[in-house]
């Protein structure tokens, strides 16, 4: 299993410039905060944002949740100096926008080991058509990725697409970055919903990526985290199903069949292995919850 596998139902973009939303953010029901001094600063509260940020993250207070730097551009006039503070900050990874390429993850460990923190896991951004074609490339760069989050929102902006709620402009993009992602053992996290009203668009959106297989979904407010956490949950009935298949299973291979009906189902070794997954998330999720 990925080392750095761990829940991400919910990870909730925190700007930097605000320490009223940092400090908000220890409060939550969050998987991971995305500490973030990228796009949405403004120029000037950029430099301000950066020690804001590691501020918060020296001070602690984020329980088990997972604690998130999203840096600038690295060709920006801030993304190195980004790195260079928050390396050995405390943050438990270092989220890379714009990465369209292996070389760029290449760049972003570089950067990132030369500030001290070759100890750390990356995340990275899919958000361009370049990328999202360059996915396999990008997902096998580095075993030092610990998650592939799309900004869904950048995406349909480049693909000239519009918003509708079954997300047909992005639905391949999305399977294709997944796959990718998929098939070299990376967490995968869908992009942020814009529209701050519609919730019944977020929770269709929530469920539909999580039909998709994705692990969790990033977002922009708090109210909602509920409709995320409650979409990528396993539900009782999943716990329970996903016993049965693993006992069942095990009833037949004592018995010499490396098959056994369920409920209707075939199941197989596969099936074993997708359960045992699901059951580790559920405990993992019981935990975090637990310590927030």
């Amino acid at each position: 299993m990925n080392p750095y596998f761990r829940p991400r139902r919910s990870m909730l973009y925190v700007p930097g410039c605000a320490p009223r939303y940092l400090n908000k953010a220890r409060t939550l029901r969050v998987d991971s905060v995305i500490l973030d001094l990228g796009d949405p600063i403004l120029v000037e509260a950029k430099e301000q944002s950066r020690k804001n940020v590691v501020e918060a993250v020296l001070a602690g207070g984020y329980g088990r949740r997972e604690v998130v730097v999203r840096v600038n551009d690295l060709e920006s006039p801030w993304g190195r100096d980004d790195v260079k503070a928050v390396a050995r900050c405390g943050a438990e990874a270092v989220l890379f926008p714009n990465i369209e390429s292996k070389a760029d993850v290449q760049t972003a460990l570089t950067a990132l080991d030369a500030a001290g923190g070759s100890h750390l896991p990356i995340m990275v951004m899919v958000e361009s058509p370049i990328a999202v074609l360059r996915a396999e490339e990008i997902a096998s760069a580095s075993d030092r990725i610990a998650c592939i989050v799309m900004a869904t929102s950048d995406l349909l902006n480049q693909l000239h697409g519009r918003r509708t709620p079954d997300r047909i402009a992005v639905v391949h993009s999305l399977g294709r970055v997944l796959l990718a992602g998929r098939a070299y053992d990376r967490a995968v996290v869908d992009g942020i919903s814009t529209d701050l009203k519609d919730m019944q668009a977020f929770e269709f959106g929530c469920r539909l990526a999580r039909d998709l297989g994705f692990d969790g979904k990033s977002l922009v407010h708090p109210f909602q985290l509920p409709y995320c956490n409650d979409a990528f949950t396993p539900k009782a009935h999943d716990l329970a199903a996903a016993n049965e298949v693993i006992e069942a299973l095990e009833h037949a291979n004592r018995e010499g069949r490396g098959t056994v009906v369920v409920n209707g189902r075939l199941v197989e070794g596969h099936h074993v292995k997708a359960s045992k997954r699901m059951l580790a998330l559920a405990d993992m999720i019981e935990k975090l919850e637990a310590g927030q």
